[in-house]
């Protein structure tokens, strides 16, 4: 049984809905979470489910994830439950492996003490996260005060250091603390403030804007491998183009990512009116489209890529050739890669997947040459992009259903049958015997 927690009276008491007063109800709750809960509980350790999965049920809505806080430390949680594996490094926390789903608990963190970190001298930058502390001081080193609810197994109450309960009323979005020194302890926050204001329809808190456009900068010092990680869940979340405009509102995206700033660039030059991009994408995502990383990485580049290849076709009055558009995409993809992480092979689709679209938009195809290019393993996520401006500008159509066409007729083709070539009969050796028996 874990020791209890010092310090976990310091300060006022929470604010703590009993079960008749809030809307939460296990059967909400994914099974393998209650299991999860139930086993931390009997063993003597709190067990609290947290962070969007409260505020989502709360709200009303459907959770993606289910997280488990506890008191229990990593070692224990390995003890407790065979099938944990212990990962992280700057956050070390347990995922509990189960057949169809993986539960995440991490033990109550406190925030950690300056000395701790590698971040440069009179920086804030937290760099490790590993420093354990009570449900109180867990609450208060959390992002925003409606992600800081606890929902207890122990009595089946809420329980809110920070003013959540009260900021969900309202459908606001405050940081907790201090907001410039909370932005500049994880700069990446900043785009999560916007992600969850556009996919909730809150507001975001006027002290929490102000923080974020003073801070924008520091973005620059997030690590390039949660920035994609952000940007990607924030582009899937169903609610990217109100989420991309509160970052266009408060400064953060011409610091992220300048390229879609192209989408308002483009009507200025009559390169065309971009601005659907995102809101298609939103619809993809809700029509429970699949849509690669890579495509929705492509689709960003896009607005700024067309730019270049109208102005270019402008003025030379000729179609930008597939080498030429090749150097543009490559150059702004080296470009994109300064700001984000990403694998060579998602990096190698998306040149692949651009060089398809580049080559869908050629009206000079003849039928043979579109069906052996409908059989390009990159056709498909091209094709995609093809379909996302499309919808996104109300222009090309006609040529669209052209593919479409192309591909349902691919998708009939039977597949070619490889003709093994016959086994021929071996005699000689028969031959040889024969000769052998009558001593040839």
């Amino acid at each position: 049984m874990a020791p209890p927690c010092a310090g976990e009276d310091d300060g006022p008491p929470p604010r703590i809905l009993p079960r008749p007063e809030h809307p939460i109800s296990r059967s909400q709750v994914d099974p393998n979470a209650i299991k999860v809960l139930y086993r931390l509980h009997k063993q003597g350790f709190k067990a609290y489910l947290v962070g969007g999965g409260v505020r989502d049920l709360m709200l009303g809505l459907k959770p993606k994830d289910f997280d488990v806080a506890t008191d229990a430390r990593p070692n224990e949680l390995r003890r407790l439950f065979r099938n944990a594996r212990i990962i992280g490094r700057r956050f070390r926390l347990a995922h509990i492996l189960f057949k169809d789903s993986i539960v995440e608990v991490s033990t109550f963190r406190r925030a950690p003490d300056p000395e701790e970190q590698d971040s440069a001298p009179g920086e804030l930058l937290i760099t490790s996260d590993n420093t354990y502390g009570t449900p109180r001081e867990d609450a208060f080193r959390r992002d925003f005060t409606i992600n800081a609810l606890f929902y207890n197994i122990a009595d089946f109450s809420v329980i809110d250091y920070v003013g959540g309960i009260d900021d969900l009323k309202r459908r606001l979005v405050r940081v907790i603390g201090v907001p410039d020194v909370r932005f500049q302890e994880d700069p990446v926050r900043m785009m999560r403030a916007c992600e969850f204001a556009g996919r909730l329809g809150f507001a975001i808190e006027s002290r929490t804007q102000e923080a974020i456009q003073r801070n924008r900068g520091a973005l620059a010092k997030a690590a390039p491998a949660r920035l994609t990680e952000e940007l990607l869940q924030l582009l899937k979340c169903g609610h990217a183009g109100a989420s991309i405009q509160w970052m266009l509102d408060l400064g953060l995206l011409e610091v992220l990512l300048p390229e879609a700033l192209a989408m308002v660039r483009a009507r200025q030059v009559g390169a065309g009116d971009f601005s659907g991009i995102l809101p298609t994408i939103d619809a993809l995502m809700q029509e429970e489209r699949e849509v690669s990383d890579a495509v929705l990485l492509a689709a960003m580049l896009l607005p700024e890529i067309m730019v270049r290849r109208f102005t270019y076709e402008t003025e030379n009055r000729r179609w930008m050739s597939i080498e030429l558009f090749q150097s543009l995409t490559r150059e702004l993809l080296e470009r994109f890669l300064q700001r984000f992480q990403i694998a060579n092979h998602k990096r190698a689709q998306i040149l692949q997947i651009l060089d398809g679209f580049h080559r869908l938009c050629d009206p000079s195809w003849t039928p043979a040459k579109r069906l052996r290019f409908a059989s390009k393993s990159h056709f498909e996520d091209s094709l995609l992009l093809f379909e996302i401006l499309t919808r996104a500008t109300g222009e090309g159509h006609v040529v669209l259903e052209q593919w479409h066409a192309v591909a349902r007729q691919r998708q009939r083709r039977p597949e070619p049958k490889i003709e093994l070539p016959r086994r021929r009969r071996r005699r000689g050796g028969r031959r040889r015997k024969g000769k052998l028996e009558r001593g040839g």
